[in-house]
């Protein structure tokens, strides 16, 4: 995808978040996140925003810390949202083609990354705020599903701060039906190995595999939806694995 691809989506992602949060309440538990209302994703969201944010208006090329989430609630919380938001979306909008800022993934360039993985964050917990809801989920498109797949297995899990680890080594295949992407996940004592396919994955033997639509893999593999929206082939053990190790936290 390209960035302004990224941007018009995260602009449109954000809407839907704080449109669903609105309806919800601010009091509604959000079944995606258990322990949590819609008043800590705003305030959570909200701050990764405002944190992005500054990397790239201030030019920040080391880790900055965010500024704490604030002491607000109902429809002072939502205004604080939106405006953070909203500055986000303009700040990259805005931002030089040669940004040099920080940065914690591989990435073409600070503002691709920045873009990139601010729109999943918030695709991610805009889920979030319409699961409060209960209702149908706004869908995600396949080529954006299969960026964010490439994101969280590709970047997020390959660094050394990720816990999905085996002592004995084991191989999960994901394959989204709808798309030509397949990815081979090795999983050892060591930090996952991605390596993604054009094709079918080739013949080679794998201890489990998830296939799926690419939204629906996308969601399933950040933990918004259960294996069961999944079709899983093998070994459910190297799945649980990735399930119960693979939550990427603040």
């Amino acid at each position: 995808m390209q960035i302004t691809e990224h941007i018009a989506s995260l602009s449109e992602e954000g809407r839907l978040l704080a449109a669903a949060a609105e309806q919800a309440g601010p009091g509604a538990s959000v079944p995606t996140c258990p322990g949590w209302q819609i008043r800590h994703l705003l305030r959570h969201t909200g701050m990764v925003h405002r944190w992005a944010a500054a990397f790239i208006t201030e030019g920040h090329t080391a880790y900055h810390p965010d500024g704490g989430e604030p002491d607000l609630d109902g429809a002072e919380l939502l205004a604080w949202f939106r405006e953070g938001h909203g500055h986000l979306v303009r700040s990259l909008e805005e931002a030089p083609f040669g940004l040099e800022c920080w940065t914690f993934l591989p990435a073409p360039s600070p503002l691709a990354f920045w873009s990139r993985r601010q729109l999943n964050e918030t695709t991610v917990h805009r889920v979030d705020a319409e699961s409060a809801l209960g209702g149908p989920l706004t869908p995600v498109t396949a080529p954006r599903a299969v960026d964010g797949i490439d994101e969280l297995l590709t970047g997020f899990h390959a660094r050394p701060r990720s816990r999905v680890r085996s002592e004995k080594p084991r191989t999960l295949r994901v394959r989204a039906v709808d798309t030509a992407a397949t990815w081979t996940v090795r999983i050892s004592e060591d930090p996952p190995q991605t390596v993604r396919d054009a094709g079918e994955g080739g013949a080679e033997t794998v201890d489990c595999e998830l296939s799926g639509t690419a939204e629906g893999l996308y969601l399933a593999l950040w933990n918004r939806l259960p294996l069961t929206a999944v079709t899983l082939r093998g070994d459910r053990a190297v799945a649980r694995l990735w399930t119960d190790n693979s939550a990427v936290t603040w």
